[in-house]
């Protein structure tokens, strides 16, 4: 029986992630086949037989013993029934798949797993997993830089209003606010460069870490083991410190933490209130069961479930590094579930989150209705910064907050208030006035600093 065949009736899933309705919503299948159970059983014997290989190289067990098990081991042969019932008496895969594959490999298989311990298979199986996972990230994440790259060059002076406290604040571009979700991609690109030396290393220390069972040639098997799996070395066994496979949930929350902040930002502008862009239309999608007239912001909300979701998982991992002694009685095991539900919700997001922004409607008419909904007052800084040479800045800034309530508690423009004060009248002409009245001289150095973001650390 192979892994697949196990899922029967009377085994249905119960996560979204795996959901035969959902499981597409929430992850990718390119990421699932990263940590099913058929992949994790290949990579727990990839591992015996990349130990095996080198330590047949290296004269420790025969080199008949060691072609055997390269030969015949085979992850898709396991029995799964007999795999998962001895594994929950024993606790762990490793001991039932490690009798499975000896007998496969016939009496050459007495020299599988020769001083290793399960923990170096199963930690260096999910290292390679996360490597696989990665790259998976690292693929995703290069195609979000290019596209909000693309949408910070289209929009780099289409100006809007900026918004500090949900309330108007100064006139901005969309593509100055892209330019924003941009940097933050492109740190991330950073940091999977930076940590992937901490994290992508193997595991093999033997019993308490000391690799005792196999004399002066411990380090020499270390060595080539990881060389075969082209995995980095540590100095020290690393059985019970955890930093870096938990580094890389971090990792996923902070990439998943600013998807939830580029999604809560659309779903605001589609809200009708505001209406300034809108997820790509799809016939049906977003739609109520009662509410004909709805668009609802469903890649949005994906990616906000998800920032929500791998932030627990790394609040979790953070917890699971407080580990007793030399091997862990009971942490280890929240990483079985927190790494690859990680993973795979961050695919999803970031998933969601290329429709999304591919596709993206940008309605720059209704920005431009938006950005004069207070009838100039969100420029008020931009008066008060042209009246202050000529009457302090102070003083500028009094005149044009009592400005600011005239017009608004009278529904007036500001320009209009302005145009009859007569300390701004004999300081400024009405078209002096309307210049500074009109957001789209109020930009600062938003179109030029989309610029420096887009060639700050571009992608080759």
């Amino acid at each position: 029986m192979t892994p697949s065949d196990l899922m029967g009736s009377d085994s249905m899933p119960i996560s979204m992630i795996d959901s035969a309705i959902f499981k597409d919503m929430f992850g990718t299948a390119a990421m699932r086949a990263v940590f099913d159970d058929a992949a994790t059983l290949r990579r727990y014997t990839d591992t015996e037989i990349a130990l095996a290989k080198v330590q047949g190289e290296l004269g420790i067990i025969p080199k008949a013993a060691a072609a055997a098990i390269i030969s015949k081991a085979d992850s898709s042969k396991l029995d799964m029934v007999e795999l998962k019932r001895e594994t929950e008496i024993v606790g762990y895969p490793i001991l039932p798949l490690v009798h499975q594959i000896a007998k496969m490999c016939g009496p050459e298989g007495e020299y599988l797993h020769w001083g290793a311990t399960t923990q170096d298979i199963m930690d260096t199986a999910t290292v390679l997993q996360v490597r696989d996972g990665l790259a998976i990230i690292e693929r995703d994440l290069d195609e979000l830089d290019a596209i909000l790259d693309a949408l910070s060059l289209q929009y780099r002076d289409t100006p809007m209003a900026g918004r500090t406290h949900l309330q108007h604040a100064l006139p901005i571009t969309f593509g100055y606010k892209a330019a924003v979700w941009l940097l933050m991609v492109r740190r991330h690109r950073e940091r999977m460069a930076q940590l992937k030396p901490r994290v992508l290393i193997g595991q093999f220390g033997g019993a308490a870490g000391t690799l005792a069972s196999l004399g002066d040639q411990g380090l020499a098997v270390q060595e080539a083991l990881m060389a075969e799996l082209k995995l980095g070395v540590a100095p020290v066994t690393w059985h019970v410190a955890r930093d870096g496979l938990v580094e890389s949930i971090q990792f996923l929350a902070l990439v998943t933490g600013s998807l939830g902040k580029i999604a809560l930002d659309i779903m605001l502008m589609m809200a009708n209130e505001l209406g300034e862009a809108f997820e790509p239309f799809v016939k049906g999608r977003g739609a109520s069961s009662t509410m004909p007239q709805k668009r609802n912001p469903i890649s949005c909300e994906l990616m906000l479930g998800a920032s929500k979701s791998v932030r627990q998982h790394a609040g979790l991992a953070l917890d699971a590094m407080v580990q007793d002694f030399e091997r862990a009685t009971g942490p280890w095991h929240i990483e079985w579930s927190a790494i690859p539900e990680s993973f795979i919700l961050s695919a999803g997001a970031l998933n969601q989150a290329k429709f999304m922004l591919r596709g993206l409607e940008v309605d720059t008419v209704r920005m431009l209705k938006n950005l004069d909904l207070s009838g100039g007052l969100i420029v008020a800084e931009a008066v008060m910064m042209g009246l202050a040479p000529h009457i302090g800045r102070q003083t500028a800034h009094d005149l044009v907050y009592d400005a600011c309530r005239l017009a608004s508690s009278k529904g007036l423009r500001l320009a209009e208030v302005l145009y009859e004060d007569e300390i701004v009248s004999a300081k400024l002409d009405r078209s002096q006035i309307d210049h500074l009245c009109d957001p789209a001289n109020y930009l600062g150095a938003a179109p030029q600093m989309v610029d420096q973001m887009r060639a700050w650390h571009k992608p080759e």
